[in-house]
């Protein structure tokens, strides 16, 4: 398990090696009490913009692609499942 406050500032790194950004942010969802998303950018600098959905969805990473969390946050393709 990982506290929430453990995720800020993990480098985000793809199964493949690409790098793909720094936790900034997260999206919960309250329903099922789980992470829906790790955001690489606040919340706020993405609410702020005019284009929200199309900025959500650049600077964003379900969360159902993470594969494990250590010094860093190793995520599958967007294909695969958890």
């Amino acid at each position: 398990m990982v506290l929430l406050s453990e995720m800020y500032g993990k480098q985000i790194i793809s199964n493949d090696g690409k790098r793909m950004g720094t936790v900034e942010d997260l999206i919960l969802d309250f329903e099922d009490g789980k992470i829906a998303s790790m955001l690489t950018t606040k919340i706020d600098n993405l609410i702020k913009s005019e284009h929200t959905a199309q900025l959500l969805k650049k600077n964003s990473v379900s969360y159902d692609r993470v594969k494990s969390v250590s010094e860093t946050v190793i995520v599958g393709s967007s294909e695969q499942k958890r």
